[in-house]
């Protein structure tokens, strides 16, 4: 028999638990993520697969465990996963291995916090098996490379139920600068940001073509840079990787085979919605050819590489480059 002690321990307990937050993909990028969650006060308990990083990973505050289980108690489980495959695994299990994901181990009411950047349909299939087992699912993937996932500068893009949105803002809050709202159907997150991604990538790809035109004619093509992002093309993403570009700076922060990942799922996403994006596919030829050139470990600006090389110059990168692994 159980006395009245033991239960009122048990429940403190529980609801110590269900404050946690669990973290699955502790890359570059997520390893920042928990860690500023860590800070701002939340106990984080991240699952690795190699007991190798634990050590790395403790030093950040964050609690490690080799075991998935142990995140089967928090209230809410973040995801920050490199694609469909591993994000699928992770939310469902593996059957052939014998492994439980989180819809089969959180309990009701837990939320999984998805903040990968993924497909559509694989956000839509991951929001019913856990709506199935009345869990909560939120899309959240976000924009910003890992050194503004350390500043908490990244913007998130979050969709889902109301209510699971108020209880996982306090955790956007600790991650970002702002949250956008897109929507309750968490697949309209997935969508803003692979379109969002695709967007990037094409202007990066001009920047490189016309930066490269400047390079054959022998001229400074930083000029023609600063001219067009004080008139007409003022956004971030002109002005910082454009400069980038012009500077050969190529130190990985979005590498260029998880760029292809993205830009493929937008050309799957514009082709089922019958949208053809003929420009994005002559990116996606480009991000090819630059993984193909061994080229892999460098950021997306590494297009401005690319173009060159096309071009037929050669050119040697003026910052110190150091290949990154995928998150």
């Amino acid at each position: 028999m159980t006395d009245a002690s033991t239960i009122e321990a048990a429940g403190s307990d529980a609801r110590a638990r269900w404050s946690d937050v669990g973290f699955v993909g502790l890359g570059r990028m997520g390893a920042a993520m928990a860690a500023n969650l860590a800070v701002a006060g939340r106990r984080v308990f991240g699952y690795v697969r190699r007991p190798e990083d634990a050590s790395r990973l403790a030093s950040l505050g964050i609690q490690v465990t080799t075991n998935i289980a142990d995140l089967f108690g928090c209230g809410i489980v973040v995801s920050m996963l490199p694609d469909d495959d591993a994000v699928r695994d992770v939310a469902l299990g593996r059957a052939d291995l014998g492994a439980h994901g989180l819809a089969q181990g959180l309990g009701p009411g837990a939320i999984h916090l998805c903040m990968a950047t993924i497909s559509t349909a694989m956000a839509s299939r991951l929001d019913s098996e856990h709506r199935l087992r009345g869990q909560g699912y939120v899309a959240a993937p976000v924009f910003g490379n890992p050194d503004a996932a350390r500043q908490r500068l990244l913007y998130i893009l979050a969709a889902g139920d109301a209510d699971d949105l108020a209880r996982c803002q306090p955790l956007f809050d600790s991650l970002g600068q702002k949250t956008l709202t897109v929507g309750a159907e968490p697949w309209h997150a997935n969508l803003v940001k692979l379109l969002g991604n695709m967007m990037s990538a094409t202007a990066l790809e001009m920047i490189s073509e016309a930066v490269t035109v400047f390079l054959k004619r022998g001229l400074d093509p930083k000029p023609f840079l600063d001219i067009m992002t004080g008139t007409m093309f003022g956004g971030r993403v002109h002005k910082l990787y454009g400069d980038k570009i012009v500077a050969r700076s190529y130190a990985p922060g979005f590498v260029m085979p998880l760029v292809l990942k993205d830009v493929r799922l937008a050309l799957a996403e514009a082709e089922a919605a019958g949208a053809p994006m003929p420009s994005v596919g002559v990116v996606r030829d480009r991000l090819i050819t630059g993984i193909a050139r061994g080229h892999e470990g460098l950021d997306w600006t590494g297009l401005g590489l690319v173009a060159a090389e096309e071009a037929g110059i050669s050119l040697l990168p003026l910052r110190t480059v150091n290949p990154a692994p995928a998150e």
